[in-house]
């Protein structure tokens, strides 16, 4: 596993959960891949890796995490021997402000990363998630692998935002890829393209974790019904680095983007739906969010539902970076290719799947997990 942004509080969530897992020291609880009727590589079989462009060491991101609550206060000594590990195995990352020459140069040197990580190891294959901080949206107007490739190649053109580069380096290194975030990332024709090209398997995007999951399995509920959603008002209260990172509007764009676009699918149609993400510093790594749903009943009867969900986000985001890991490594070991569309469930703005129910979301996740084995069930599209 090679996270991309390896010294965040969601990959030290995960990388530490995983050091812990492979010691027997905690239940998987929160994997949902457990629960699945596949041959998964076990937690035993991962070695980790990745890029950041900050030197912070794990252990020290630990220490924050137990202070905020995320982690048990005895698991950093259970796991700092496999930390330090893991840390000398980060690699620098693309920092476009330290960015010169060209975008292709920068891929090679992202991917000559990941290919000695894989041959010193000697790995079967390398899964690439990327959990660094969202960026803001932005156009690519690159349709083609051809052309984009071209335009890479030119000094001092960054056409790329670094998460899609990113998945760019990963697919040239052979590598399946999981986009954790609502960045722009691999959600390109050009990169969908060059992932077939080398027959790689592909998720994202955007993990659902907290409200959206929420609203993917309550919005059936009004539809299923026949009860008219009116409006559905939310608030998100961030703290930690995703709170600052989302505090700049045109950052907090993708995430709201996301957001509003499995809501329209879920209900069916478009309704009026504000929504606020605030940072508020004191709450460190927890999220609060709040919903308001008015809807329409029998007769015209109007009526509400308020809802509250508090959460620690590292914790309900890192073992759905462990699970989608082992599911896309079993999907490459499968010979499946392109978006895996069936692994919708851990995603807000899924690609390959216009499914956004919960449950619906699920079935289709475990169809696939059992059609792992049969080559007949191979997904291409």
């Amino acid at each position: 596993m090679w996270l991309n942004g390896a010294r965040g509080s969601v990959a030290t969530t995960a990388v530490s959960g995983l050091l812990a897992l492979r010691e027997g020291l905690v239940p998987p609880t929160g994997c949902a891949s457990e629960l699945l009727d596949a041959d998964l590589p076990p937690w035993e079989a991962f070695v980790v890796g990745g890029h950041d462009v900050v030197d912070t060491p794990l252990v020290k991101r630990v220490e924050s995490l137990v202070r905020d609550g995320v982690l048990p206060h005895d698991l950093a000594g259970w796991v700092a021997d496999g930390l330090d590990a893991v840390d000398a195995e980060i690699r620098p990352g693309h920092d476009p402000a330290a960015f010169s020459g060209s975008q292709a140069g920068v891929a090679r040197r992202l991917a000559a990363d990941i290919d000695d990580f894989r041959t010193r190891h000697g790995l079967a294959r390398v899964v690439v998630v990327n959990v660094a901080s969202t960026e803001p949206p932005v156009h690519v107007p690159h349709e083609s692998l051809a052309e984009l490739e071209e335009a890479l190649a030119v000094p001092g053109n960054a056409v790329l935002p670094p998460s899609s580069l990113v998945a760019y380096a990963a697919f040239q290194a052979g590598c399946p890829f999981v986009d954790f975030t609502p960045s722009t990332g691999v959600a390109l024709p050009a990169l969908d393209e060059l992932a077939r090209e080398r027959s790689l398997p592909y998720a994202g995007r955007d993990g659902k974790t907290g409200e959206t999951l929420l609203r993917a399995a309550i919005a059936p509920m009004f539809t299923s019904r026949a009860l008219k959603v009116l409006s559905w008002t939310g608030t998100n209260l961030l703290g930690g680095g995703d709170g600052a990172t989302l505090e700049d509007p045109a950052h907090a764009g993708s995430k709201l983007a996301s957001k509003a676009r499995g809501l329209a699918a879920l209900l069916g149609a478009e309704v009026t739906a504000p929504l606020h993400i605030d940072h508020v510093p004191d709450l460190g790594e927890r999220k609060t969010a709040w919903d308001h749903v008015s809807f329409e009943g029998f007769l015209g009867a109007r009526m509400s539902l308020q809802l509250t969900w508090s959460g620690l986000d590292s914790s309900l985001a890192a073992p759905l970076v462990l699970d989608l890991a082992r599911l896309l490594a079993a999907a490459h070991a499968a010979g499946r290719t392109g978006a895996q569309g069936a692994l919708a469930f851990f995603f807000k703005d899924p690609l390959g799947s216009d499914e956004h129910r919960l449950a619906e979301q699920a079935r289709e996740l475990h169809e696939w997990a059992r059609g792992l084995d049969d080559p007949r069930a191979r997904e291409t599209d």
